[in-house]
């Protein structure tokens, strides 16, 4: 069962995992010592201008940065995708904590009829198919681990039956 580990097309992510959330933890601490160790009064430019306000502001910022970093960090909410091997269904969830089962979906391969990437500049989209022209809901880039194109052609590559379909 260990095979899809190394498999580009599945796999696991969690907040604990994802570096955006420990650079908002440390942004925010930094604006957060700043509003305890900066004397107000010391906040001027050299034409004597004071704005005394902007230090405990940044401080109270740095706060609300720090909170919304821990609130996931904490949590620890987890993503990912995987073929089941008892029921040989593609498996995907958002969301899932130790103590709520997120949001899941399931389908068979065979029952994927078209991959659609969409490239917007930095942007990329991609949505997933059902052989009835359904959108899989929570099957999206948030769930694919690495690059998305990559991930559709592999996809592709192992049920050629799956349609790509690139969009810039």
């Amino acid at each position: 069962m260990a095979w899809f580990r190394s498999d580009p097309l599945f796999g696991t992510r969690s907040a604990r995992r994802d570096l955006r959330f420990w650079m908002m933890l440390l942004v925010g601490a930094v604006f957060v010592y700043g509003g305890f160790t900066i004397e107000p009064a010391t906040n001027c430019n050299d034409s004597g201008e004071c704005a005394p306000w902007l230090v405990p502001l940044g401080g109270v910022m740095g706060l609300g940065v720090v909170a919304m970093a821990l609130g996931p960090l904490l949590a620890n909410p987890q993503r990912g995708i995987m073929l089941d091997p008892a029921t040989d269904e593609l498996v995907w969830w958002q969301n899932r904590t130790a103590r709520h089962p997120g949001d899941e979906g399931r389908i068979a391969p065979e029952q994927i009829a078209r991959i659609r990437y969409v490239s917007q500049g930095d942007a990329t989209e991609i949505h997933v198919y059902d052989r009835q022209g359904d959108r899989l809901p929570y099957l999206d880039e948030e769930v694919i681990p690495g690059w998305p194109l990559t991930w559709a052609r592999h996809m592709v590559g192992r049920w050629p039956h799956i349609v790509l379909v690139e969009e810039d």
